[in-house]
């Protein structure tokens, strides 16, 4: 789907090649020009059309030739040589500097996030994640019920109503177990996580047995990836669960880019019959916790992959197109990262203005801040109602004490508890609501 760009021949043992490079530099070629193309890392299919002094296929030399310059080699898997390379320019060093600050130890958890609100951000992201990963590999359905399902612990109704569900507890996994190193049996477990009743029993928890898995453009039918044989398969993963767990010093390579080349890894390598794009995203949001990334875990990363899925599709193919540069793929990795932490602080902000509508209910003899957040939303939707499942799944508390507080809430006329049936009951606004509060 993407044009290949023209061969280049670059004769390093002559020498030439440096000097093809600064003569190119004097011959009047834009600096900002550069800057832009380094900068969003582009490939030939965009450099094309920045020529100016130059002729397309002169820049596009020039191009190659700064990035063959700071390549750094990956040898992954030496059997089955897949051999990576990327480098890490100046516009990627800062950008990772700016998430180095504000994902790790660099900006305390506190200075973001309230304490009122800090677990509901949290509850949130979680839901919106396993929401969102599972609409790029075509769960149909809507944000609003997919929460309400999973606030409300309902059991999914359909086949993308249980992605959501898979993803939703493969995530809630990975934040119990994020200190832990991956192996190919826990590659199962979170195979298994993300498949369950969506794939055939053989293939769940399972690396392929066949060749006839293909990665098709969506549209066209077109083929735009073949991965490697699945002969080749247990000792690809064991290469790749020792590059994850293992991040020497004398081969360092930068967290988030190696969060980013796992990512990209599991596509290409697509060990299971389905879900690789889930379990690398999996991977990725595990990587990152692993090595201290904490804000991850309150971000959406899939919301922004979702509505970038062009752009997300192409750094694959642009990798793989360009001898296998996973500079591409890095690149735009960071960028949803940035995007998601600006969408967090945009939604901190909106929360935080609302923080000061509690007040009233907190004034409140006896009232506590979870009780004061329903009382909350029951002002902003009259037509809303709880049950103590999803007060439960809300705060990350116990049955007890979610039913302790709804209860409580009961008692002093604020809800009214209406039976569903025995065992299950609803809970609206109640009779003293409006002369309390409005």
């Amino acid at each position: 789907m993407i044009e290949k760009a023209p061969e280049i021949k670059i004769e390093a043992e002559s020498g030439l090649w440096f000097a093809t490079v600064l003569n190119r530099l004097t011959k009047g070629l834009k600096i900002d020009v550069l800057n832009k193309i380094e900068e969003e890392y582009l490939y030939w299919d965009k450099i094309k059309y920045l020529s100016s002094n130059n002729t397309p296929k002169q820049l596009w030399e020039l191009v190659k030739s700064k990035r063959l310059l700071n390549d750094n080699l990956i040898r992954f898997n030496k059997k089955n040589s897949i051999e990576l390379k990327y480098n890490i320019n100046q516009f990627l060093n800062q950008k990772l500097h700016y998430l180095d600050t504000n994902f790790g130890a660099g900006l305390q958890k506190e200075k973001l996030l309230s304490d009122l609100y800090k677990q509901s951000y949290l509850n949130n992201a979680l839901m919106e994640e396993s929401i969102f990963s599972s609409m790029i590999e075509g769960a149909t359905t809507t944000r609003i019920k997919a929460k309400d399902m999973l606030r409300k612990n309902k059991k999914p109704k359909n086949k993308s109503e249980q992605m959501i569900l898979n993803n939703y507890k493969t995530i809630q996994y990975i934040s119990e177990h994020q200190d832990d190193d991956v192996s190919v049996e826990r590659l199962y477990e979170l195979h298994r996580l993300v498949s369950q009743n969506t794939l055939e029993d053989e293939n769940v928890g399972a690396f392929r047995n066949t060749n006839e898995v293909h990665v098709m453009h969506e549209i066209t039918g077109e083929i735009v990836h073949t991965p490697p044989k699945f002969e080749e398969l247990d000792a690809l993963m064991q290469s790749f669960c020792e590059f994850f767990n293992n991040n020497p010093k004398e081969d360092f390579i930068h967290p988030i880019v190696k969060a980013s080349i796992l990512h990209f890894l599991m596509g290409y390598i697509h060990p299971f019959v389905d879900g690789n794009g889930r379990t690398a995203r999996a991977i990725f949001y595990w990587y990152l916790l692993k090595n201290g990334y904490w804000l991850t875990e309150y971000l959406s990363i899939s919301r922004v992959i979702m509505k970038t899925k062009v752009q997300y599709e192409k750094a694959y193919l642009y990798t793989e197109i360009d001898d296998m540069d996973v500079t591409y793929f890095i690149h735009y990795q960071v960028k949803v990262l940035m995007r998601a932490f600006e969408e967090l602080k945009t939604y901190v902000a909106k929360k935080k203005k609302e923080q000061s509508k509690l007040s009233k209910y907190l004034k409140l003899d006896g009232m506590n801040e979870r009780q004061a957040i329903i009382l909350q939303k029951i002002e902003d939707d009259n037509n809303r109602f709880f049950t103590v499942k999803e007060i439960e799944n809300t705060f990350n508390i116990t049955n007890q004490t979610a039913r302790t507080d709804i209860e409580e809430l009961v008692e002093r006329e604020f809800l009214k508890k209406i039976a569903i049936n025995k065992k299950t009951f609803n809970y609206w606004k109640g009779d003293k609501f409006d002369t309390a509060f409005l």
